[in-house]
């Protein structure tokens, strides 16, 4: 699972995200990345690896000044784990800069068509697709970025969490959500975002849950406006005061990750489907396994690799594919 954090308000926003990309860490990733604006520029530093090698490689290139920042933690889906891929990703022009955790799955089309108008890309990234596709909108549209951010979702298909700003406005950060989780934390004339509420939750008790299909602009010194991405409507958005400590939010309530993994299953199986089973159509679209299915079709065998509670659900899926596939498999 990646891992998402970002924060506006009074306090160095570096301190925030870094530490809270630690709290993070237990949800597993290969890179990690952070993106600045210090009142003059917008500073971007990624890397393949751990925090810890992002604080260094941080010290060395880049200053961690200002009020606004976002940090990504990644699992590589599209593209390699390296520096390239790694999140933030910027626009062609560089004024926008996004987070994002899940699946593009019209990511290729989507490309292509931005190719065709001029965009180039640097990474092999949906996201980076995503960030430009926005940047596109704001331009041929001539919205700001929260409409922007609305209408170009509504032309993607997948699932999504995603924090993205706009270096020319630096008080606010736009966020979403589809079937990955996004909880904003609401402080003092401050707001943090993230994956879950452990990054924040040493500053805050107070939390706005983003449900499947909404999107917030969260704006220093504003109320936070909660919005449907299919029509625009206001939602009345709720805030929850946490009664739960650090280790009883990260364990999601349960006395322990093993309770937490079992019971968030039929969420997780549902998550999986969303923006992939196009009911429509009457077809699964799954990134990755589309452009391997000549390859995956001639497979004489399967060999399935896991680790704990992953094997056995590895045990599980040996039973499956070989009733169905008629393949021998190996766990």
């Amino acid at each position: 699972m990646c891992g998402i954090v970002g924060y506006i308000g009074h306090r160095n926003a570096y301190d925030v995200v870094i530490n809270g990309l630690k709290r993070l860490e237990y949800r597993g990733y290969d890179s990690a990345g952070i993106a600045l604006y210090d009142g003059e520029a917008l500073k971007v530093c990624k890397t393949k690896g751990k925090v810890v090698h992002l604080e260094k490689k941080v010290q060395e290139s880049i200053t961690s000044n200002g009020s606004i920042g976002i940090g990504h933690t990644r699992w590589a889906t599209h593209g390699e784990p390296n520096d390239v891929n790694s999140h933030p990703h910027l626009s062609n022009s560089g004024n926008l800069a996004i987070i994002h955790n899940g699946i593009i799955e019209n990511y290729d089309a989507l490309r292509k068509e931005l190719k065709k108008r001029g965009y180039t890309f640097q990474s092999d990234t949906d996201t980076e697709v995503l960030v430009n596709l926005i940047e596109d909108v704001i331009k041929n549209e001539g919205v700001k970025l929260g409409k922007a951010v609305q209408i170009a979702l509504n032309q993607t298909v997948g699932a999504y969490a995603i924090a993205v700003f706009d270096k020319r406005k630096p008080d606010e950060i736009v966020v979403a959500r589809l079937g990955s989780p996004l909880a904003i934390g609401i402080g003092d004339n401050e707001y943090f975002i993230a994956s879950d509420a452990s990054p924040f939750i040493a500053y805050t008790n107070n939390a706005i849950y983003l449900e499947d299909g909404e999107m917030a602009v969260v704006r220093q010194g504003k109320e936070v406006k909660v919005r449907k991405i299919l029509n625009d409507s206001e939602v009345d958005a709720y805030v929850h005061e946490l009664q739960l400590n650090l280790e009883q939010i990260e364990k999601g309530g349960y006395d322990h990750f093993m309770l937490k993994e079992i019971y968030e299953q039929p969420n997780a199986i549902r998550d999986t489907y969303r923006g992939r089973l196009l009911a429509d159509k009457g077809i699964i679209k799954m990134a990755g396994v589309d452009d391997n299915l000549d390859r995956i079709a001639k497979a004489n065998r399967i060999l399935i690799v896991g680790c704990g509670t992953s094997w056995h659900a590895g045990l599980v899926a040996e039973y499956i594919f070989e009733d169905m596939a008629r393949i021998p498999v190996e766990v």
